[in-house]
């Protein structure tokens, strides 16, 4: 070892015993003066370098100092502490998300440690809707066409791309619709489709409570095996909507607006709506309506949300009564090759042919009449 390096080291010891010497010392001080602060470390380091310096230390060797580099990890640490700090948090936050949505899929796929009815409940609780909300919420949007539509594979935009209003047409030959209309997914409103159909001077609220009575086999065909739209809606079930008197059915009491649907599969009740309107005249001869009737009713100022339907085949929905305005859009990959909104008021007496599989649409009940609607598809 030359005598250079010795003495190098001899420096080194020298200052590290000082500034031991010095903490010692600002211990005992701190120690009896509570008030007193402990050095900035900032300040710390100069006095620190400039003793190094007058007793010709290098700064290499200076920076090797234990002391030196506690002083410059302490300055790092309090310039860079926030970084920490939110990496902490943010790392807290998704533990604390991941746990959250871990619970809820736990309850709503295992119904594990409660009912996903609880959990529903305490959603409408806290979002102020009203009681009794969470048993038509729950069944609004079934998990499965909800799924089917995201999942839904892009469809070619030619069926849309030149429609700009929907057409209303009569005295139209099966042959001309099938060319143009019945397959091509191009939406028209016939406006004779009902001609020599007695069901708009037979079907209302009433005609319909009769036919569903309560505890009439129709009844309970259609809430055990068939489909129940309550949309947004305080009904549950069929029954729930027949429980209402005519004054509330109408709104002459100053109710709310309420709008429903449901597909009758009650072989009886089919035939007793049959009896009053017939397959549409202007269906080819090669069609087949489906044995599924599909009844929609509801008062002014209410209807269905904008929404695809997951279904096989186009189909056709004849306005008995009241008045709808039908809002449609195309599929979101056709936004730029379509027109963004096509709207159309179909009236009593007209049907309107849509495929609700692919045209997005919405209705609105508008007049002053309650609404009926019955449909079928066909293929």
């Amino acid at each position: 070892m030359n005598s250079a390096t010795l003495l190098t080291r001899r420096q080194q010891g020298s200052v590290c015993h000082n500034d031991m010497s010095e903490i010692k010392e600002n211990g005992v001080e701190a120690t009896s003066k509570n008030s007193s602060k402990e050095e900035d470390p900032k300040v710390r380091f100069k006095r620190l370098y400039k003793k190094a310096m007058e007793m010709g230390v290098s700064e290499e060797d200076f920076n090797k100092i234990n002391a030196i580099k506690e002083i410059k990890e302490a300055v790092k640490s309090e310039k860079y502490g926030w970084v920490s700090k939110l990496r902490s948090v943010c790392l807290k936050f998704f533990i604390l998300l991941l746990l959250l949505t871990s619970s809820v899929i736990a309850i709503f796929v295992f119904q594990w440690p409660v009912q996903n009815t609880t959990l529903v409940r305490l959603w409408f609780l806290f979002s102020g809707s009203e009681a009794g909300s969470e048993r038509v919420e729950v069944c609004a949007v079934d998990a499965v066409d909800y799924m089917a539509e995201v999942f839904r594979p892009p469809t070619s935009c030619d069926f849309c791309r030149n429609v700009t209003l929907v057409e209303k047409l009569e005295h139209v030959s099966p042959e001309h619709f099938e060319k143009v209309y019945a397959y091509s997914s191009v939406p028209v409103v016939i406006t004779d489709g009902t001609r020599n159909w007695t069901a708009s001077k037979v079907f209302s609220y009433e005609f319909f409570k009769t036919l569903y009575s309560k505890g009439s086999p129709a009844l309970q065909n259609v809430e055990e095996n068939c489909q129940f739209f309550p949309y947004k809606t305080n009904f549950s079930s069929l029954e729930e909507v027949f429980d209402m008197d005519t004054d509330r059915a109408l709104m002459k009491d100053g109710s709310r607006p309420w709008y429903i649907g449901w597909s009758n599969c009650d072989l009886s009740a089919a035939n007793t709506l049959r009896t009053h309107y017939k397959r549409p005249y202007f269906l080819p001869p090669v069609a087949e309506s489906s044995k599924t009737d599909w009844i929609f009713m509801g008062s002014p100022g209410y209807g269905a949300h904008m929404h695809i339907d997951a279904v096989e085949h186009p189909s056709w929905q004849a306005q008995i009564t009241g008045t709808k305005l039908w809002t449609l859009e195309p599929p979101p990959e056709c936004y730029f090759q379509c027109p963004k909104t096509v709207q159309v008021v179909v009236k009593p007496g007209e049907i309107i042919v849509l495929d609700t599989n692919r045209w997005y649409h919405s209705t609105l009940n508008v007049g002053t009449d309650i609404s009926i609607t019955i449909g079928s598809e066909y293929d």
